[in-house]
């Protein structure tokens, strides 16, 4: 095994990928035997050309979780929180329109999402008071599955519950929280949870890629709501990112020694773990703040982060001792990361990731047990037989069709890999292939359809074609 990567032929590659899918920019941090190793490619900003440098600063997107989740471990740590107490222990007015999931969802409901409470938050604002207003704010909110039932991701209401926790606890604002219990601890200078801390001199400006035929188009959002804070705001450059993993790897010491976490609190965020419905997309598990992967057998931790325009990937392999990020300010789709990745694995002999899998033809399937529609507000699925087979149509709102540039109907034939998983083929080439699940013939025909994470009830039959 060589002790660095090959940082000529990666940066090399790296480049013809950049100009292959139309990114502007990518940092790459290699943690490896105890160094790190780092690098940046391409343009921070088109407009100004200015270079992304390994002091570019990156929205992290949802990867915040992992911190926020690490945070809340120290409360853990100190005996001021239980996992598995009531999060009514420490709010005592947390109340949903679920009464039996207002007294019983607990820490780790939030932190492996599995709480099942609808994103019902309106708009409670920018000010540092957000994760209280957004507590009040979901008294009625529904349940879209009961309490445990099955995983389905919480873009940002689940940590807020969890920042809102730490706040009454501490006294303080979530992110000074996050400053004093985190990143004072780990010595980071450019990591921070809202845009209002951004250096503008270092931050890189985010894209969206309509296709590879058209050149990017600035982001008509600089950055995510306030509310999206603890599970989606933390910016931060690649060394810093690896700070933090750092901490995953060595039980819980950040790279100066100093102590963050005890070794019992980081075995219990990655032996504590939930079923993953779709296992494929990322991984089979997910822990607190943390996917578990299987790469061939070994075990690799993850997460990954999207804004407006900004992406960022975490992939931490503890069996080597090696964790590898990229943050980009545009994409990065799922073929690029792979690509990159695979390349520095490759080149540090590490285990490669694993293709998705190939579907079974040999399936012979009753479809009428998945037709049907699933849907979250703003976004639909609808699946259907057509000619021996199932496709999936998913329908977006329009309004964020067009803010995205994105067709408000895109089309997917589902080849079957198993009686509940599926191969989502796109009609358009240029999109990389995708797996959904649907699952759980309780009552007769599926309930739940779970893909990038998310979990989408059914609601109806398909509408008429």
């Amino acid at each position: 095994m060589t002790d660095e990567p090959d940082l000529t032929r990666v940066r090399a590659r790296v480049t013809e990928l950049l100009a292959e899918y139309r990114i502007p920019s990518a940092a790459i941090g290699v943690l490896h035997d105890g160094r790190v190793t780092d690098f940046a490619v391409g343009l921070k900003n088109l407009e100004t050309r200015e270079p992304a440098t390994t002091d570019t600063v990156y929205q992290c997107g949802s990867m915040t979780k992992t911190w926020t989740a690490l945070a809340f471990m120290r409360f853990v740590d100190e005996g001021k929180v239980g996992l598995d107490e009531p999060v009514r222990t420490y709010l005592p007015g947390f109340r949903v329109a679920d009464p039996e999931v207002s007294a019983k969802v607990t820490p780790r409901h939030l932190l492996n999402h599995t709480n099942g409470i609808e994103e019902d938050i309106g708009d409670p604002g920018e000010g540092e008071d957000v994760y209280e207003r957004m507590v009040a704010t979901i008294a009625d909110a529904h349940q879209v599955h009961p309490l445990g039932h099955t995983h389905g991701y919480s873009a940002a209401l689940g940590y807020a519950i969890l920042a809102r926790v730490m706040e009454v606890i501490d006294g303080k604002p979530w992110d000074a929280v996050m400053r004093d219990r985190l990143f004072v601890p780990l010595g980071l200078t450019a990591t921070t949870t809202w845009q209002g801390q951004v250096d503008p001199d270092r931050a890189a400006t985010g894209y969206l890629i309509p296709s590879l035929d058209e050149d990017p188009l600035l982001s008509p959002v600089a950055h995510l709501p306030r509310s999206f804070g603890p599970g989606g705001n933390i910016a931060s450059t690649a060394r810093e990112v690896l700070a933090m993993a750092h901490v995953l790897l060595n039980e819980g010491q950040a790279p100066d020694g100093t102590r963050v976490l005890s070794p019992e609190a980081v075995r219990e965020m990655t032996r504590s773990r939930v079923p993953i419905p779709d296992p494929y997309t990322f991984g089979p598990e997910w822990a607190l703040g943390l996917i578990v992967c299987d790469w061939h057998g070994e075990t690799v931790y993850a997460h990954d982060g999207s804004t407006i325009g900004q992406h960022a990937r975490l992939r931490v392999l503890p069996g080597s001792g090696t964790a590898i990020t990229m943050l980009a300010n545009a994409g990065p789709r799922d073929g690029f990361y792979r690509k990159v990745f695979d390349e520095i694995l490759s080149t540090l002999n590490l285990t490669t990731i694993p293709a998705l899998p190939a579907p079974d033809p040999a399936l012979i399937l009753d479809l009428s047990r998945y037709e049907g529609a699933y849907e979250r507000p703003g976004i639909r699925y609808e699946v259907r037989a057509e000619a021996g087979s199932l496709a999936l149509t998913l329908v977006q709102n329009p309004v964020q069709a067009a803010f995205l540039r994105q067709p408000e109907r895109v089309r997917y034939e589902l080849r079957p890999i198993s009686e509940t998983h599926f191969l989502m083929l796109p009609d358009d080439p240029r999109e990389d292939p995708q797996t959904v699940a649907i699952y759980d013939f309780t009552d007769g025909p599926a309930r739940y359809l779970h893909t990038n994470c998310r979990v989408n009830p059914r609601t109806t039959d398909p509408t008429p074609r």
